[in-house]
């Protein structure tokens, strides 16, 4: 199983652009399917963005959608989230999920489904 940490969070001004890194220690990262997560205090843990094991199909939460990108580089064992046109609405908690498939082209966005997390990295956007 694989451990995942995260890094690249901070505090910007509204507008501006920051991107997420997911490092991944284990073997195998290329059998996962990934997503990032974010979380606000009171609210339940909500899916930003999800990539397949291989990296040819992606989604986004409608929120997001246009405005950030997932990406991941199975030879690095890193997955990206590069986040731009930043709103205060962004503020929140940003953890990297994996989960084990044998699926190449699945997507999963329900919380539930992911077994391995990271210890999740701030995001503060400021107007």
């Amino acid at each position: 199983q694989v451990q995942l940490v995260e890094s690249g969070g901070g505090l910007v001004q509204a507008g501006a652009s920051l991107a997420l890194s997911c490092a991944a220690e284990g073997r195998a990262f290329d059998t996962y399917a990934v997503a990032w997560f974010r979380q606000t205090p009171g609210r339940e843990r909500e899916v930003v963005a999800a990539i397949s094991r291989s990296g040819g199909k992606s989604d986004y939460a409608v929120s997001v959608k246009g405005r950030f990108t997932i990406s991941r580089d199975n030879g690095k064992n890193m997955v990206y989230l590069q986040m731009n046109s930043l709103n205060v609405d962004d503020t929140a908690v940003y953890y990297c999920a994996a989960v084990s498939t044998a699926q190449d082209m699945a997507l999963f966005f329900n919380r539930r489904t992911y077994n391995v997390w990271g210890r999740g990295t701030q995001v503060t956007v400021s107007s």
